[in-house]
């Protein structure tokens, strides 16, 4: 992927088709992780879009990940749902992986609800439990590899972007209350999320690594778009549903795999589906319908 390939004039092609048939501009882009796609079918006056259809978009080949958007509203706000993302493990870049999260910037979404499915790395959570991302590892870019990495466009964000309050404070604080109302209490963490770019699981021995440098759960997304939202100047909240418990001991004969995974995100759709429409209901996103 070249320079060209990330910047606005290459990126015009993805907005305009997207923008000429929705009626509405989207405010928040919600997007969900393997299986989580059920978040759609909250959403009132839905119109999809597929991936394959839109000029220059990633697609993606992972089961439990469809490849469509799908514009509506949920809790009387305008949103966009993200059926499936590109994965680093697909053998896109960094940058690719990012391309959707410029796009719903050019059509004028403002905040970016990330959600995935990851392991439980604390040895405290239990297979589907939430945990509100409150801060990150991000492995990949401490080996060097940065979906900002390369020649910067100002149309869309500085040079340099500061990521210590990467996650918003005040949407963090409104799924505390959400899950207190919704009777989540129980099920209910905020914590430190880390990118492990797969497609394999981690060793027994970097799960006990994790567990001593901090992090909760892990997964292989997420960080690349918050990264990218930032620099864009989105607001950012992120959601992990735990799916498996990461294996940190070698007398442990069970081995996590995908099956596992989907089954788990089915049997916690309804609950995280609550969740997420009380906090953009509650949270400071709310927007009058505008055309797109």
């Amino acid at each position: 992927m070249s320079e060209k390939d990330f910047d606005l004039e290459y990126l015009s092609k993805s907005y305009h088709y997207i923008r000429d048939r929705i009626p509405i501009a989207p405010k928040i882009l919600i997007i969900c992780g393997s299986g989580l796609g059920a978040l759609a079918e909250t959403l009132r006056h839905p119109l999809s879009i597929l991936y394959k259809d839109v000029p220059n978009f990633p697609q993606t080949t992972v089961e439990g990940h469809e490849g469509k958007l799908v514009f509506g509203e949920l809790s009387s706000v305008n949103v966009v749902c993200m059926l499936g993302r590109p994965h680093y493990y697909e053998g896109y870049s960094l940058k690719q992986i990012a391309i959707p999260v410029r796009v719903m910037k050019l059509l004028g979404v403002e905040t970016l609800f990330v959600t995935n499915a990851a392991g439980g790395v604390n040895p405290s959570y239990k297979v589907g439990d939430i945990m509100v991302i409150k801060d990150h590892i991000n492995f990949l870019t401490l080996g060097g590899q940065n979906p900002l990495r390369g020649k910067n466009d100002p149309n869309f964000g500085p040079r340099f972007f500061a990521a210590n309050r990467a996650y918003d404070k005040a949407l963090i604080a409104t799924a505390r209350q959400v899950a207190r109302e919704l009777k989540l209490a129980h099920v209910y963490h905020e914590g430190v999320y880390a990118i492990y770019s797969g497609p394999n699981y981690e060793t027994v021995a970097e799960i006990k690594m994790l567990r001593m440098l901090g992090v909760d759960a892990t997964g292989m997304s997420t960080i690349p778009e918050v990264l990218v939202a930032k620099h864009c100047d989105m607001t950012v909240f992120g959601i992990s549903l735990i799916t498996n418990k990461c294996i940190a001991s070698y007398d442990v004969e069970d081995e996590p795999n995908h099956e596992e995974v989907l089954r788990a995100v089915t049997q916690s759709s309804e609950r995280l589906k609550q969740f997420v429409s009380g906090i953009v209901a509650k949270g400071p996103c709310g927007c009058k319908n505008e055309r797109a």
